[in-house]
């Protein structure tokens, strides 16, 4: 099995097509199929059915596409192993993460890193955790920051964030004059939910012995539009803290912890355990370590009590 080989049988699988594929990587099909044709030697087995108007895998084509695309891979990580060494980071690194967390956690990360690496471009996937695991696995996506816990398997997982989620309350708001509020509190005062994700799944969780009370005046898709609705008046919400800094700085907003509970939003740098990382990958992983170092320092260690 050669490279081309494998390319051809690849592409075809994709397509489901000779023609398609021959155009696509700028080869005859008459070479597209003698490639083919040579890998179905070796293998000893038909790789694609041909009998109907679409080209299909056959069952021994569905076990070969894996180990094909492995195999590629392996290659380009080796070339770009190779072409990596002694340089400096250089090329795109492709991120996935939240629009909340591109805006709230991110920008100090993002601003250190490009001050180190200034030729390194940086796209973002933005989309909700379950889709960033899902195109890591995929390798659309090299690096994820996504929603812990996760289980995702094959993956590494670095701690990067971890904020507590309060009472997001208009600076004039009764609540705010208090220095905790309870659930039963809360559920008396018009809600301003996030419509999906982690968050909301937590909120769900803690009213739940108060559902039948509560008054969800509105459901919305983004931490900006809450932020906005909570400052006009038409309700209170909950949010992480760290999203909420500016405006209560500002006085025009007021976070308030919740009483006998402690929520946290935490957040986690993802990536597959089992494909060569980029340069730029390793050093914005890198980046990430430091800054994580540098927002949560170890605690100072203690010098042992005599006894007495």
């Amino acid at each position: 099995m050669d490279y081309d080989q494998l390319m051809s049988f690849l592409e075809v699988a994709k397509l489901r097509s000779f023609s398609r594929a021959a155009e696509k990587i700028y080869r005859t099909q008459p070479a597209i199929s003698a490639q083919v044709r040579l890998l179905e030697q070796e293998c000893g087995e038909k790789l694609f059915d041909r009998s109907g108007k679409r080209v299909s895998l056959t069952p021994a084509g569905e076990t070969l596409q894996g180990y094909a695309q492995r195999m590629i891979d392996l290659h380009k990580e080796a070339l770009q192993a190779i072409a990596e060494l002694n340089q400096t980071a250089r090329g795109k690194l492709h991120l996935g993460a939240n629009e909340a967390t591109c805006l709230y956690v991110l920008p100090k990360t993002f601003a250190r890193f490009k001050t180190l690496y200034p030729l390194v471009q940086i796209s973002i996937y933005r989309n909700f955790s379950h889709k960033i695991v899902q195109k890591v696995h995929e390798g659309a996506v090299e690096l994820g920051i996504v929603t812990l816990p996760q289980t995702a398997s094959n993956v590494e997982v670095i701690p990067v964030f971890r904020d507590e989620i309060q009472v997001l309350a208009p600076a004039s708001h009764p609540l705010a004059k208090s220095r905790s509020v309870t659930v039963e509190e809360v559920a008396n005062h018009p809600l301003i939910l996030p419509k999906t994700g982690h968050t909301r799944v937590v909120l769900d969780r803690l009213f739940r012995d108060v559902r039948n009370h509560i008054q969800a005046s509105m459901e919305l898709a983004s931490v900006e539009m809450i932020k906005k609705f909570v400052g006009a008046g038409l309700g209170i919400s909950l949010i992480s803290r760290t999203y909420a800094q500016q405006e209560v700085a500002a006085g025009l907003l007021k976070l308030i912890p919740l009483e006998g509970h402690k929520l946290y939003r935490e957040l986690g740098l993802i990536y597959r355990r089992d494909r060569y990382l980029s340069l730029p990958a390793k050093v914005f992983i890198e980046v990430v370590r430091e800054s994580t170092k540098a927002n949560h320092p170890a605690p100072p260690k203690t010098k042992p009590q005599p006894a007495n």
